[in-house]
């Protein structure tokens, strides 16, 4: 088998965040066998990320341990999707080597990333993403007396000025770039989900300010000063050690997308995996739950992995029995969306000389006059790096309106050995 380890499980789950850890405990009960990877070193996800630095809620707890209580669970910790060799199965790598898994039926989970748009000295060292500075943290990094900036769009930028005065930083400014009247009627529709309410209160900053985005980050070897736009259109720049900007997420779609999965074209799912009322993709087996079908929270996430769990394993009532909570939250995505909608000119950030490609040094001037995604890279080397365009993408889609190609494997970096591996095997079925 040329080192590549075959196995075989009733159902598959790609991402143990809480959509993943729903789907699981769903489908246990059938008495299926189930295996869960993540390529985390614990179940959670980014929402609930452990380290060092990390405070697990009881919620987070409380799935662990359910996952746990099932006899005919497996979770495989730290373990990446490298391919798909083939219908049905699976190419993983973890640290001791691949595995080649194959399922019966398919359920992604693979979370959402942050879309980290580009602006003049996004580049300096100490610019990171919002939600970057929260699992920085909880995997240890100290920020104890440092003077934070937190700029971009969506809640997560309380959630990220909590985690970092917590960890003893200093929060300077949390810049909101959605307007008063917006954040002002999503927090007034809150009170259609009373949790969410009570957790907005405990997250209530006084540096919070709406109508206000980054312009430039200013420094010569690291993060020096941010410079940030109010909503009267005047400037201000404020002397800081870091600046953590996000302007909200993207679902991660990488997986479905190379297995033929149909892309959403409407609604706050769009550019998610498209899915039916039992959380079934386009492609037959093969389901999806969590952020992957557009982001909207860990509760949306826990409805709809319990109903692709159940549905995975044909137990259609207890699916179904779920649609009211999970169409609960859907509400409440929706009206996420609505409320922080970018605005049209965090378009203009960019200034010629920006790099959009971080990896392969591309500024914006490069990019203007290619025609799309395709151009860009052939002729400008735009995505050709190590993120192999997981940053430079989504920034090109929303500035430009590209749309990159169905990705090809390997999805992630990966040892040489278990691409021969399967190459071997590949050659063994040709004969």
């Amino acid at each position: 088998m040329n080192g590549v380890v075959p196995e075989r499980c009733d159902v598959l789950v790609i991402g143990a965040g809480p959509a993943g850890m729903a789907a699981a405990v769903a489908a246990a009960p059938s008495g299926a066998s189930i295996v869960v990877i993540d390529d985390n070193p614990a179940p959670g996800g980014q929402i609930w990320r452990d380290g060092p630095g990390a405070r697990l809620p009881p919620a987070a707890r409380k799935w662990r341990d359910a996952l746990e209580r099932h006899a005919n669970i497996r979770v495989r910790s730290g373990t990446r999707v490298v391919a798909a060799p083939g219908p049905g199965e699976l190419l993983l790598e973890d640290a001791d080597g691949a595995v080649r898994m194959r399922w019966g039926k398919l359920v992604l989970c693979t979370g959402a990333r942050e879309l980290l748009l580009p602006f003049p000295g996004w580049t300096l060292p100490g610019v990171t993403g919002a939600g970057g500075l929260q699992a920085l943290i909880k995997a240890g990094l100290p920020v104890e007396g440092e003077r934070i900036v937190i700029a971009g769009s969506g809640p997560l930028l309380l959630a990220a000025a909590a985690t970092a005065r917590a960890a003893g930083a200093r929060v300077l400014r949390i810049a909101e770039q959605a307007s008063f009247v917006s954040v002002a009627r999503f927090g007034a529709s809150l009170a259609r989900w009373p949790g969410k309410a009570a957790q907005a209160v405990t997250l209530a900053d006084p540096c919070y300010r709406t109508s206000s985005h980054v312009v430039s980050a200013g420094g010569a070897a690291q993060v020096e000063s941010v410079r940030l736009r109010q909503g009267n259109g005047k400037e201000m720049e404020i002397a800081c050690d870091r600046i953590a900007c996000g302007f909200g997420l993207v679902p991660n779609t990488q997986l479905g997308r190379m297995l033929g999965c149909a892309l959403a074209s409407d609604g706050f799912s769009a550019r998610g995996l498209q899915v039916d009322a039992r959380q079934a993709t386009s492609v037959p087996g093969i389901f999806a739950a969590g952020e992957c079908t557009g982001f909207g929270g860990s509760e949306r996430a826990l409805a709809q992995g319990t109903v692709a769990g159940h549905a995975a394993v044909g137990n259609e009532r207890a699916a179904a029995a779920h649609e009211g909570e999970r169409a609960r939250w859907d509400a409440f995505a929706a009206q996420l969306h609505r409320s922080f909608a970018l605005h049209a000119d965090i378009r203009t950030l960019p200034q010629p000389d920006t790099l959009v490609c971080r990896c392969e040094d591309v500024p914006f001037s490069a990019l203007q006059d290619c025609s799309g995604w395709t151009d860009a890279k052939l002729h400008r080397r735009c995505g050709m790096g190590a993120c192999q365009g997981r940053v430079c993408g989504d920034a090109a889609q929303f500035l430009f309106g590209w749309t990159p190609p169905a990705p090809r494997p390997p999805l992630s970096p990966v040892r040489i050995a278990t691409l021969a591996g399967l190459a071997g095997e590949g050659a063994d079925a040709r004969q």
